[in-house]
C-alpha cells in the first residue's frame, strides 16, 4: 500500500508514536539511575546518553515522513481512539518541529550538568554554583517558546509542555479562588489557641533505615504492586518509569516520620497512575499519562485523601508502633491531628501542610513566569524568593538551601511545571467527591475497611485507562461530570481545618 494511503499512514504514525513513547521510558530510567544509583563521576557519560535519546526522539517526531503521514490521515475515516492518537502525535510533531534539533540537544546537555551543580549548590548553600546553569536553561527555554509560538506569552507556551490544552488564564483563575479562601483561613489558624499537637516530633528522633521499612510497609498496606515497583531514596522525591516498572523515591527526616510517610504515599500515587494505564495501548499516547496536573491528582489523592484521614491512622498506627516503640502510647486521634498540623514556620514545599502548600506553589509559579517572560534576572531569584515567602507566608528563609535551591525541578529542566501540583490537588478533591457520589461511600469509610482496591479501580476506570484519549479539560469532565473547579478542595480544606483548629 502507498504511504499516502490513509490507513497505511495511520499505521506508520502509530508505530512512530510507540517508538517515541518507548524512548521516553528509556530516558526515565536513565534519569532515575542518575539520581539514585549512578556514581558521582558519571555525569558526562549520562549527559551523552540522555542527549542521544533526546536526539532519537526528536528525529522520530519531526521528519518529513511524519508530516506526510499527518497530511494523509487528515481526511481519513478514523475511530475516536485513532483520532486521539493522531491529535497527540500532531501536537507533539508541531511543537518539536518548531524547535531546532541543536537547541534541544544543547538543552538536554545543560540539564545533565545542571543537576549535579544543583546538588552541590544545595549541599553547600551556594546559589552561585547553580545560577549559571539556570540562567542558560531559562534562556534556552525562552528561545524554545519563541520558536513554537513567537506571538504568545513565552511562559504560556512552556506551560503547554506540562498542561496541554490549559493556559495561564485557567491556572490564574484557580489560584485566585484559592487565595481568596486560604489566606484568611491561614490567618484564622495563626490566631487560634488550638494546637493539634506534634506527638511525632516530641518522640523523635527516628532513624532512616527503620523509616524506610515503615514506608515500605505503608505502600504494602495500600496495595503497592512490588512486582512492578521499587522504593529508594533521593535528594528530592520523585517517581519515574512506566506501567511495567515504576521507580519510586522518597526521603526522610530524623525529627518526624510524617515527611517520609507522606512523601512515599505521594510518590506511590504517581506509580498507581502508571500501573493503571492501558496495557494494550502502551507505549502509544492512549497508554501514557495525560499531564503533570492529572498525575499530581493521583499523588495528592493518596497522600492527602487517604494518608491524612483519621481512618488511615486507626488502621496503620499499630504498624508504626511496631517499628517505633517510643510511639506506643500515641492514639490514632493524636496521630491524625499531628499528620494534619499546619506548620506556619515550614519553608519546604514537599513538607508543607494542605493549607499553606499552595502559597509555596504560587511563589514558584510567579517566579517562573517572570523568569521565562524576561521580567526577572536569575541573580535576583534568591532575594525575590525570600521576599515572597515573607509576604505570603510570614517567614523568611535563612539559607538558599531552604529557599530557592530546595526543588530539583529547575535543574532537570522542568521550568514551568509547578502549577501542576495545585491543579492536581484541586482535581484530587473533585475526583474524591465524584468517587464518593458514585460508590455511595466516603473515602474515609473505604480506608477504614481497607478497600484500597476499590479506590484504585475507580481511579483506573475514570482516569488511568483513558491515557491521553481526551484533552486535559475534557478528561476532567469525563471523570467527574463537570469542568475543573476549586470548589470541592476549598470546601474540603475549610471544613477539615476549621474542625481541627476549632474555628
Amino acid at each position: 500500500m502507498s504511504e499516502t494511503d490513509p490507513q497505511t499512514a495511520y499505521d506508520r504514525l502509530h508505530e512512530r508514536a510507540e517508538r517515541v513513547g518507548g524512548l521516553e521510558t528509556i530516558d526515565n530510567l536513565l534519569f532515575w539511575d542518575q539520581q539514585v544509583m549512578m556514581p558521582a563521576g558519571g555525569t558526562p557519560g549520562r549527559s551523552m546518553q540522555r542527549g542521544l535519546v533526546s536526539s532519537l526522539q526528536h528525529e522520530a517526531l519531526v521528519g518529513d515522513d511524519v508530516a506526510g503521514w499527518l497530511d494523509a490521515v487528515a481526511e481519513a475515516d478514523l475511530d475516536e481512539d485513532q483520532q486521539a492518537v493522531v491529535r497527540e502525535v500532531r501536537r507533539d510533531h508541531e511543537r518539536k518541529a518548531a524547535v531546532p534539533r541543536e537547541l534541544e540537544e544543547r538543552r538536554n546537555g545543560v540539564i545533565s550538568e545542571a543537576n549535579a551543580a544543583w546538588e552541590e549548590a544545595r549541599e553547600n548553600d551556594e546559589w552561585e554554583t547553580f545560577a549559571p546553569y539556570l540562567e542558560e536553561l531559562v534562556e534556552l527555554t525562552r528561545t524554545q517558546a519563541e520558536h513554537i509560538d513567537p506571538n504568545a506569552e513565552p511562559f504560556d507556551v512552556i506551560l503547554g509542555e506540562y498542561e496541554p490544552y490549559l493556559d495561564v488564564e485557567n491556572v490564574e483563575a484557580v489560584f485566585e479562588d484559592l487565595k481568596e479562601t486560604l489566606v484568611p483561613l491561614i490567618d484564622d489558624i495563626r490566631a487560634s489557641d488550638a494546637d493539634p499537637g506534634g506527638v511525632f516530633e516530641a518522640n523523635g528522633p527516628y532513624d532512616e533505615e527503620t523509616q524506610m521499612a515503615l514506608s515500605e510497609d505503608a505502600l504494602s498496606f495500600v496495595g503497592c504492586d512490588w512486582d512492578r515497583a521499587r522504593l529508594d531514596t533521593s535528594p528530592h522525591p520523585f517517581s519515574y518509569g512506566n506501567r511495567h516498572d515504576m521507580r519510586i523515591t522518597t526521603r526522610f527526616h530524623k525529627a518526624s516520620i510524617i515527611g517520609g510517610l507522606s512523601s512515599s504515599l505521594h510518590e506511590y500515587g504517581h506509580a498507581s497512575y502508571e500501573h493503571g494505564l492501558d496495557e494494550a495501548a502502551f507505549p502509544d499516547p492512549l497508554g501514557q499519562s495525560r499531564s503533570h496536573g492529572i498525575h499530581e491528582s493521583q499523588s495528592r489523592f493518596w497522600e492527602n485523601h487517604v494518608g491524612r484521614t483519621e481512618a488511615f491512622w486507626v488502621e496503620f498506627l499499630p504498624e508504626v508502633q511496631s517499628q517505633f516503640s517510643q510511639l506506643s502510647a500515641v492514639t490514632p486521634r493524636e496521630a491524625y491531628e499531628a499528620a494534619n498540623r499546619v506548620n506556619e514556620e515550614n519553608f519546604i514545599r514537599v513538607e508543607a501542610d494542605e493549607v499553606t502548600y499552595h502559597l509555596h506553589v504560587l511563589i514558584r509559579f510567579e517566579i517562573e513566569r517572570d523568569l521565562v517572560n524576561g521580567d526577572l534576572d536569575v541573580e535576583d531569584v534568591p532575594q525575590v524568593w525570600n521576599d515572597k515567602y515573607e509576604d505570603y507566608l510570614g517567614i523568611r528563609p535563612e539559607t538558599d538551601s531552604d529557599g530557592c535551591l530546595q526543588d530539583i525541578h529547575w535543574s532537570i529542566g522542568r521550568i514551568g511545571s509547578f502549577q501542576g501540583y495545585t491543579l492536581g490537588t484541586v482535581f484530587a478533591a473533585q475526583l474524591t467527591n465524584a468517587l464518593e457520589e458514585d460508590l455511595g461511600e466516603s473515602v474515609e469509610s473505604l480506608v477504614a475497611d481497607r478497600r484500597f482496591d476499590d479506590l484504585r479501580e475507580w481511579m483506573g476506570e475514570h482516569v488511568h485507562l483513558h491515557g491521553k484519549r481526551y484533552p486535559t479539560d475534557e478528561l476532567v469532565e469525563v471523570a467527574t461530570g463537570e469542568p475543573l473547579t476549586a470548589e470541592y478542595f476549598l470546601d474540603y480544606v475549610t471544613e477539615k481545618y476549621e474542625a481541627l483548629y476549632e474555628l
